[in-house]
């Protein structure tokens, strides 16, 4: 399980940009006619105490880590040419409690990597855009896009790795959804039509096997369909996404394909939010290389969330659930209880407060208690 938080906590270094690029301010650094320039950045830190209660013994433990978002700088640039509008963005993350994670073996005190999750351009006409480079996968990416937590803390299992690790929690990953791991890409989304839009990619493969061999690429896909009623007071999401892909390793064939839907609804500042998914042949927390390894290995789950904003306050209660069946994971159930209020100081600057319930198989493998005190603080 440790070298499955090692992977997935990479995992989440890649959901800020997937936020942020959607409802984060820029702070622009040129512009002319033709021509800008602009940069985002988030900072986040918690205060987070877990208390752990598992077959092998109990443990508390404190520690100031980053939450589901880690701290990263974005990089924006839009041109436009002979009709045709082009863009890019690369963006690159960092951890901040890295110090006694990778203090030991090598003896380094800190050790933050640049973890770059978005390097692409965009190539906008009357006919749809054309994305070229890495980014996001279209599978699963509007379950997490939509997560109310998605600027707290969430899930830290500590089967995951999650309560020491030096990375971040895993927000609803692995308890209520996949992972939409960046992939190299040519996705082409249409123009948006009453409400309805689509995106069709072809992804670089994820490998079953070191010797695998996969004669064609990835596919993936996303429908959405947003509208807007009671005179723009409230507003209707839909999506529905998905994946699959062939391998073979030696004699054996893998197809690992997924279907993920949603649904969002907010009205006179009350929300609600509902999401599932269901995989095979694709890991249980995201498709990453090594976790392929049969066909029979299923992965389903659903989010339901329930959220109330007023004036600078918003309250928060979740709960998700993921079962998994198959060689990886086998058997094994997770949930997330979870309840968060944000205080917004300022557009910039907005104050968490939250609780966390995990449980492993109804707790009886583990059950984990989380209250974390944080900050989110952007440009």
């Amino acid at each position: 399980m440790k070298s499955l938080y090692v992977k997935a906590s990479t995992i989440s270094l890649a959901v800020s940009a997937l936020f942020c690029s959607n409802a984060m301010a820029a702070v622009t650094l040129y512009e002319d006619d033709t021509k800008s320039v602009s940069s985002d950045l988030l900072v986040n830190v918690f205060y987070v105490n877990s208390s752990i209660d598992t077959p092998a013994g109990n443990r508390d433990q404190s520690r100031v880590k980053v939450g589901f978002l880690p701290n990263y700088v974005g990089f924006n640039y839009k041109q436009e040419i002979a009709g045709l509008k082009l863009g890019g963005r690369a963006s690159f993350w960092v951890t901040l409690n890295d110090t006694d994670v990778n203090r030991g073996a090598e003896g380094l005190g800190t050790r933050s990597g640049i973890d770059v999750r978005q390097f692409y351009a965009t190539v906008d006409g009357n006919w749809g855009q054309l994305l070229l480079g890495k980014d996001f996968g279209l599978f699963g990416r509007s379950n997490i896009l939509n997560d109310e937590l998605l600027l707290g803390y969430g899930n830290s299992s500590d089967s995951f790795g999650l309560v020491d690790g030096g990375n971040v929690s895993f927000g609803n990953i692995g308890s209520g959804y996949t992972y939409p791991f960046p992939k190299a890409q040519i996705t082409y989304r249409s123009p948006e039509a009453s409400g309805f839009q689509a995106a069709i990619g072809i992804m670089d493969p994820n490998k079953a096997d070191v010797t695998s061999s996969e004669e064609r690429p990835r596919l993936e896909a996303e429908f959405t369909y947003k509208m807007k009623f009671s005179g723009e007071k409230g507003n209707f999401n839909a999506f529905i996404s998905g994946v699959t892909q062939e391998s073979e390793v030696g004699t054996t064939t893998i197809d690992s394909t997924g279907v993920s839907g949603g649904i969002r609804v907010g009205f006179a500042g009350l929300s609600i939010n509902a999401s599932a998914y269901k995989t095979e042949g694709l890991g249980t927390v995201a498709g990453l290389d090594t976790i392929v390894v049969t066909e029979d290995n299923e992965s389903k789950g659903y989010l339901l969330q329930g959220a109330y904003k007023f004036s600078d306050e918003r309250l928060v209660v979740s709960y998700g659930h993921t079962k998994n069946d198959g060689a990886v994971n086998l058997g094994k159930e997770y949930d997330n209880l979870g309840f968060a209020w944000f205080h917004s100081f300022n557009a910039n600057f907005t104050s968490v407060l939250e609780y966390n319930k995990t449980e492993v198989n109804n707790g009886d493998l583990e059950e984990n208690n989380t209250i974390s005190l944080g900050a989110v603080i952007t440009f």
